[in-house]
Order: C-alpha cells, then sequence, then structure tokens
C-alpha cells in the first residue's frame, strides 16, 4: 500500500469526501488546506478508520511560494494521484471588488493548478502511471456577470484539463476535467452569494465526490455530476455567448 493522493483542499466539502474516498480505497493521503486544526482532525480519523499514512500540509495557495513548498515537502513521496481541488469563489461587481481578492482567486483557481501539475506529472511521467483531477465547475461553460473571475478561472481549468489530457494520451496519465454544478458545502456561503434557484438543484458533496472519483478511476476526461447539470451546460455551450451571460447576470445581479 505505497500509493499516495495528493488532495488540495481537502478540510471540507468535496475534498474531504475525496479524501475519505481514497483512504477507503487504502492510498495514503496527503492533504492540503490552510486550516491545519481540520487537517489534523482528519489525518487522525482516517488513520484510524482505514490505517492509511496521512501528511498533513497547511498551505495557502493564493502564496506563491506554496505549490513549490508542497512539491518540497513530498519530493520522496511517490504520489500517484493529484488532485487539485482547491477554490473558491466571490459574488461582486468587478470594478467595485477588491483587487487582492481577485489575485488571490486566479493564484488558487488557476496558477496553483498548473504549477502542482507542472511539478507532479514528471515523476508520474517517469513512473509510466498516474491520475490528475482538476476540479472545474459547470461554471466554465459560459461566462459569469457578477461572478467574473471566478467562472473565467473555472473555464481556464476546464480548458487546461482537456488539453493536457491530450498530450498525455498514451503517457499511462489521465487527466480528468471535473465539473460539478452547485453543491451543499461552505463554498456559496463564504462566496458571498446570495440564495437563488441553484440552491434548490444543488446535489450533496458526497454524491458529488463519488461521481468524481468514479470518473477519474475510469480514466474519463471530462466529468459532469448530475443529469440536470449535463443538460444545462451542453445548453450553455450551445447558446450564444450573449445570451447565457445575461442569464447569469439576472441570477447573479443583486
Amino acid at each position: 500500500m505505497n500509493d499516495w493522493a495528493l488532495i488540495t483542499g481537502a478540510s471540507a466539502g468535496i475534498g474531504r469526501e475525496l479524501a475519505g474516498l481514497f483512504a477507503s480505497d487504502h492510498f495514503n493521503l496527503a492533504v492540503v488546506a490552510r486550516n491545519k486544526n481540520r487537517l489534523e482532525q482528519i489525518a487522525e480519523e482516517f488513520r484510524a478508520r482505514h490505517g492509511v499514512l496521512v501528511k498533513v500540509l497547511a498551505k495557502d495557495l493564493a502564496d506563491a511560494a506554496a505549490p513549490r513548498e508542497i512539491f518540497e515537502a513530498l519530493r520522496d513521496t511517490p504520489v500517484s494521484v493529484l488532485v487539485n481541488n482547491a477554490g473558491f469563489g466571490w459574488q461582486d461587481a468587478f470594478a467595485e471588488g477588491e483587487l487582492p481578492r481577485w489575485l488571490d482567486m486566479m493564484h488558487v483557481n488557476m496558477d496553483a493548478v498548473a504549477e502542482l501539475t507542472h511539478r507532479f506529472v514528471p515523476p508520474m511521467l517517469a513512473r509510466r502511471a498516474g491520475r490528475i483531477l482538476n476540479v472545474a465547475s459547470t461554471a466554465a461553460f459560459q461566462p459569469g456577470p457578477f461572478t467574473t473571475i471566478y467562472f473565467a478561472t473555472k473555464a481556464f481549468v476546464y480548458s487546461f484539463s482537456c488539453a493536457l489530457a491530450e498530450e498525455l494520451a498514451g503517457t499511462g496519465i489521465t487527466v480528468t476535467a471535473f465539473c460539478p454544478g452547485a453543491t451543499r458545502t461552505e463554498f456559496h456561503e463564504r462566496a458571498g452569494m446570495q440564495p437563488s434557484l441553484r440552491h434548490w438543484f444543488s446535489m450533496d458533496a458526497d454524491k458529488v465526490a463519488r461521481i468524481g472519483y468514479r470518473g477519474l478511476m475510469r480514466g474519463k476526461r471530462i466529468v459532469i455530476p448530475g443529469l440536470l447539470n449535463k443538460i444545462t451546460s451542453a445548453l450553455a455551450k450551445a447558446a450564444p455567448t450573449r445570451l447565457t451571460a445575461r442569464a447569469v447576470r439576472k441570477i447573479n445581479e443583486r
């Protein structure tokens, strides 16, 4: 049992549920989040319940040094699965929002995803085996007025993942773009998002995580959990951009 899964944003929500799924399949874990106390609690629980090894890395991925520090801490750890799950959003008019928040969002949602992937792929290539799960969102498929930066970062994650999956075809490494819709987690409250119609159709985090986990293990390139999310994503991709932007504006504008 020497398979290791590195999971960012593992302290809550989909990330925590994914960590539990890996642990139940006897993967050792390297868990990353800002909240060290939560990570330590998770580590203690999974060690006791599943008998796995757990390394705790309390890091803020908004810090440009964090991805390098994570890689250095795990240089001698054979990470066979990388889960880039950490991310956050915020609902506000772009011009009125705080620039540091937008920049932090871009660092966490995009820069850290790209850098961690770039650092951990070469060892996977050397072993000719590995799996990468990049958590995008159904937000990737249309512009998001009043959640402008969040939607744009998820479009990056989706495009990056699909392109990298093709680059790495035949190497033994799979890349999965995971695109959940509204999910019952702390995300919307922390993002300052007002309750809307999407909350009535949100999915439980454990169900979403199971679907993503199965898709990753099957080597699927794109996973969209839930029939409604599949339908709305297909419609968003087919509809004119101006129309989808206007629809999202009506949902988000306060």
